[in-house]
């Protein structure tokens, strides 16, 4: 039984044993890490990290049909129309029907979609810059590379 006398241990303190070996643990400690950041320097402009995701991959991909958006980034099919809807009531998001499947929806940033993206670039890269500032860049580049092959995505374009 723990001697209730003993000082609570600090966070570094704590020793994580086998967990520190865990990729599902470091990846969600790693991404309440980034979260936080992502919030602290992003929070004036109203946006959380999955919103700047959908509107990022739209902008990159118009026209992009809602399900397959919604595949592409892990988010529940109920969970995304909600987004999408609250995104086409504030006018940033507009949805079109395609002709060649009625069931479908497909998505278009509207001009003040493209103008919140566009406001959201300097933040969202100082978040990135300070989220791997402790790796050095080929560290960086490493991390990104094992994360996107153990998701199965392909390198940006532009790397």
């Amino acid at each position: 039984m723990a001697d209730l006398q003993t000082p609570s241990r600090t966070t570094e303190d704590v020793q994580f044993g086998q967990l520190s070996g865990s990729l599902g643990f470091l990846l969600r400690l790693s991404q309440l890490q980034s979260f936080a950041d992502f919030y602290t320097g992003m929070g004036d402009l109203n946006v959380r990290p999955g919103e700047i995701s959908v509107l990022m991959l739209i902008a990159q991909n118009p026209g992009v049909r809602q399900g397959v958006l919604a595949r592409a980034l892990m988010i529940k099919r109920a969970h995304m129309t909600k987004m999408i809807r609250a995104m086409e009531d504030a006018d940033i998001v507009s949805r079109t029907v395609p002709a060649d499947d009625r069931r479908s929806i497909e998505l278009w940033l509207t001009d003040k979609g493209r103008a919140r993206l566009d406001a959201m670039q300097e933040p969202f890269i100082a978040h990135e810059s300070r989220n791997t500032s402790g790796l050095s860049d080929a560290e960086e580049a490493q991390l990104k590379s094992l994360l996107r092959k153990y998701l199965g995505l392909d390198a940006p374009k532009d790397l």
